[in-house]
């Protein structure tokens, strides 16, 4: 299954006669003389119709920005402890039909500027939200659709480079500011365990979780990470795999929801955050990792070591080479990896998905994937996972005489007997199924080898695995 925009769902087009453009300001207007509940019918009512008619690209946008902005009038009226009117909940179910219906014109035409489709995805992604939200407020479960479209909008915003783009939305509640951050608002309200929440505590704990939601990240699935942690199928109708169920998805479309940086920036001061926001967020983070938090005890064993950071320069260092060093404080250690601080200005070299070679004077180097960071006063919190294996220096060749290039080789010893080797390479650097010549850095022979396809790949590195004989 391949997912594409043309799964959104939406409505059939059955060119029913909607209200004029220039007649909506006045049905507005005479939708609010109206009690709540009658003014929310003809409002709903109305987008209704519009949903299921033929529009012009600018016609459906000009409409969805008027239907916005009355929305925001009624949401006014929906921030207090009690649960939402049935039609608030329609009007916010019809707002998103409304705007995947606009993504999928847009897509459809030529060259879609990226400001305009981030903008777009946002405002269909946010209704979802609201939407599960609502239905969280009454209780009740979200239709399976709102996850199918919801995991499908963000991985069209992953394919069109749409995911950090800022969208200025005053709406109330506060969404996160980007696509990226009120994805995986849905998901951490779907993994605490919201039925458990007292009246008023979901629109309390949406508004909380607004401005730290996107420092976490959506990890490529990897089967050899140990890491805990909820995993997302995006080709599934719920938010995330249960902690009992085997992991049997296609892998492009799966996902390890990375929560580090989020749980360090959560103990940080902040001082925008009530006292009932910080109530409610230490009450419900317990559930985003499920029951058994961690897999592998954490120990809190405060040392000095240095990283090495990037392909070529451990590449340098396994050569017997004095590349440049960065010293990093560890702040606590597991068997799966470590959490490390150390200087604000090093932001820049260490990016989630860079490669680091771990050196201290008492034990092996060990080599490790950055998982997440978080900036803070206190400097920049790194995220490390351990890759288990002997990581070696070799030099890769188009030609038997070609120019060389710098990869690594980490190798596991396999049961029984032999070795796993996985190849590091830069990403984009060779493609798959290309002839390169491999040389170990002690020895004098080549090996002419296809490279197969990645098994892990990072923004920076990719790991492909290799059968040496």
């Amino acid at each position: 299954m391949t997912l594409d925009a043309l799964r959104l769902e939406v409505p059939d087009i059955i060119d029913e006669q909607c209200v004029p453009q220039s007649e909506l300001a006045e049905c507005f207007s005479n939708a609010r003389m109206a009690s709540l509940e009658a003014a929310l019918e003809q409002v709903v009512s109305l987008l209704f119709r519009l949903n299921r008619s033929t529009m012009t690209l600018l016609e459906r946008q000009r409409a969805l920005q008027n239907f916005s902005d009355e929305y925001r009038h009624y949401s006014l009226s929906q921030q207090s402890h009690t649960p939402p009117p049935v039609m608030y909940i329609h009007l916010c179910s019809e707002l998103a039909i409304g705007f995947k219906r606009l993504l999928l014109q847009i897509l459809q035409g030529r060259n879609p500027s990226r400001p305009h489709l981030a903008w777009c995805l946002y405002m269909a992604q946010h209704f979802l939200a609201q939407t599960q939200l609502r239905h969280y407020q009454v209780y009740q479960e979200p239709p399976p659709s709102l996850w199918r479209d919801s995991h499908l909008l963000y991985w069209i915003g992953e394919h069109q480079a749409c995911l950090d783009e800022p969208v200025a939305a005053a709406f109330k509640p506060a969404p996160s500011p980007t696509l990226r951050g009120v994805y995986q608002q849905m998901l951490l309200m779907a993994l605490s365990n919201p039925f458990h929440l007292h009246e008023g505590e979901c629109l309390l704990l949406f508004s909380a979780l607004a401005p730290i939601t996107g420092l976490a990240r959506l990890l490529p699935w990897d089967a050899e990470d140990d890491v805990e942690g909820p995993i997302v199928d995006l080709s599934e109708s719920r938010p995330c795999l249960s902690l009992d169920q085997s992991v049997t998805g296609d892998p492009q479309y799966l996902r390890r929801f990375e929560l580090g940086a989020l749980l360090v920036a959560l103990h940080e001061p902040a001082p925008l955050r009530t006292a009932a926001e910080s109530k409610v967020l230490n009450h419900v983070q317990q559930h985003w990792m499920g029951r058994q938090q961690r897999r592998h005890e954490r120990a809190e064993a405060p040392s000095n070591c240095d990283l090495l950071v990037g392909l070529n320069t451990i590449h340098a260092q396994l050569l017997g080479q004095r590349p440049p060093r960065i010293e990093v404080q560890v702040i606590d250690t597991s068997p799966g990896g470590a959490r490390i601080l150390c200087h604000s200005d090093r932001a820049k070299a260490l990016q989630v998905g860079q490669l680091v070679l771990i050196v201290n004077s008492s034990e092996t180097p060990t080599l490790a994937l950055v998982r997440w960071r978080h900036l803070n006063p206190a400097g920049l919190h790194i995220g490390l996972r351990y890759l288990k294996g002997l990581p070696r220096p070799v030099w890769l060749r188009r030609a038997p005489v070609a120019q060389t290039h710098p990869g690594l080789l980490q190798s596991t010893p396999a049961i029984g007997s032999g070795w796993h080797h996985g190849l590091w390479l830069p990403l984009g650097q060779f493609v798959e199924g290309e002839s390169i010549w491999l040389q170990l850095a002690n020895s004098n022979s080549q090996k002419i080898l296809p490279l197969p396809a990645s098994n892990l790949s990072t923004p920076l590195v990719s790991r492909h695995p290799m059968g040496l004989g």
